[in-house]
């Protein structure tokens, strides 16, 4: 199994024990859902339920490690996708009547219901989970009038390439529109759901929190429908920043300089595949556990000076893969601004000495200063919108 795979199934399994995909096998067959985990590159499907699949007429291989995306189509609309965007990005439970289309082309309404599932122990979401609930033609149904193309229409395409390419893909979820083709759409008509569809949502959502909220207590990892409150100490971040960092292909890990221990607060896929920790092994821990006996007590000198002067430094340092087999580290460390000019992280950009150079020809030095910045923008430009950086300023 490839460390992709085995990241998609780690993301359910060490959180609710390797029992949790049966588990959520065995509920009912018309109750049609997808979990995805915005920490992982891309924020992808984790797993989808049977009922999902017949409606969709896709099988598991073909979902599992895609964007929601894929399930858009020429006259989805758009404003549906934006408010599911915007409940991801703050983190909320929506619910709306959206146009998807099966993997034959087919077009159906189903009634979208997305929720996010918290972890109690630090308040960050882990999951998020959509439960699909079809809805039938009706009489009284109205009927949307066409808007044609142009750069200013309301509604975008979801170009067909898309379905058929099983790479990850690293956008917001559910946002797969291209401001640039933007072509005409025929009147489509469009379905609002009943009383019964928006109550099987409800009762939906409801029976597959249960089960996982179940699940977690066997792992001591619970988790909750509801932010914990008042908030728990530790540190996490927005999965609105979790989905812009997982774009950044290089070996990197944040860290908040606001906490005891200055933990880290994300690390990035590649991160994970040189040091060979998984994420939860990762998260709330100092990096200090690279180390080893034969790490310099100069570089871990040089590291902490910069730190206390908020200034940037690169050094070669001897660090430790999980398995115990050793690595030099060609680190590059910066302090992260968020919109107000004050400190929000530490970015740490590792590069294996024994790979200096990528498939570009790049050297390290160019790579690395190339994630500092994109970590910096992604930081700068969601605090600026969000204020989610506010905390950095206390």
């Amino acid at each position: 199994m490839g460390s992709s795979e085995e990241r998609l199934l780690e993301s359910l399994t060490s959180r609710y024990s390797e029992w949790i995909m049966e588990a959520l096998g065995d509920l009912s067959h018309d109750l049609n859902f997808l979990i995805t985990d915005p920490y992982i590159a891309g924020h992808p499907i984790v797993f989808a339920s049977r009922g999902f699949l017949t409606m969709s007429g896709f099988s598991r291989e073909e979902v599992v490690g895609r964007n929601g995306r894929i399930f858009q189509g020429p006259e989805t609309d758009r404003r549906s996708v934006i408010e599911i965007r915007e409940a991801i990005r703050e983190e909320r439970t929506m619910q709306t009547s959206i146009l998807n289309y099966r993997k034959d082309g087919t077009p159906h309404w189903i009634l979208f219901r997305l929720y996010p599932v918290f972890g109690r122990d630090d308040g960050r979401v882990v999951h998020f989970v959509s439960v699909q609930v079809p809805i039938p033609c009706r009489r009284s149904s109205s009927r949307r009038q066409a808007v044609r193309g142009g750069r200013g229409s309301l509604f975008g395409t979801c170009r067909n390439e898309v379905r058929s390419d099983l790479e990850f893909q690293c956008c917001l979820p559910f946002d797969s529109y291209d401001g640039s083709d933007n072509r005409g759409l025929k009147g489509e008509e469009m379905r609002e759901a009943g009383d019964s569809e928006k109550q099987k949502a409800i009762d939906g959502a409801a029976e597959i929190l249960s089960k996982l909220m179940h699940y977690s207590k066997l792992t001591g990892r619970v988790v909750c429908g509801k932010r914990p409150s008042p908030q728990p100490a530790i540190s996490h971040i927005s999965s609105s920043l979790c989905t812009s960092l997982g774009r950044i292909k290089q070996s990197f890990v944040l860290t908040d300089p606001h906490l005891f221990d200055m933990p880290i607060v994300y690390a990035s896929d590649a991160f994970l595949s040189l040091t060979g920790y998984g994420r939860d092994e990762v998260l709330g821990r100092n990096c200090r556990f690279l180390g080893g006996p034969r790490t310099e007590v100069d570089a871990l000198k040089q590291i902490n000076e910069s730190i206390l002067a908020e200034k940037a430094c690169t050094v070669r340092i001897l660090n430790y893969r999980k398995d115990g087999t050793s690595f030099w580290n060609l680190l590059h460390i910066s302090p992260v601004r968020n919109s107000t000019g004050k400190i929000a992280f530490y970015v740490g950009v590792q590069v294996d000495e024994g790979a200096k150079n990528d498939e570009h020809g790049l050297c390290p030095a160019v790579r690395q200063l190339g994630a500092v910045g994109a970590v910096k923008v992604s930081v700068r430009s969601l605090s600026s919108s969000t204020g989610s950086s506010s905390r950095s300023s206390s």
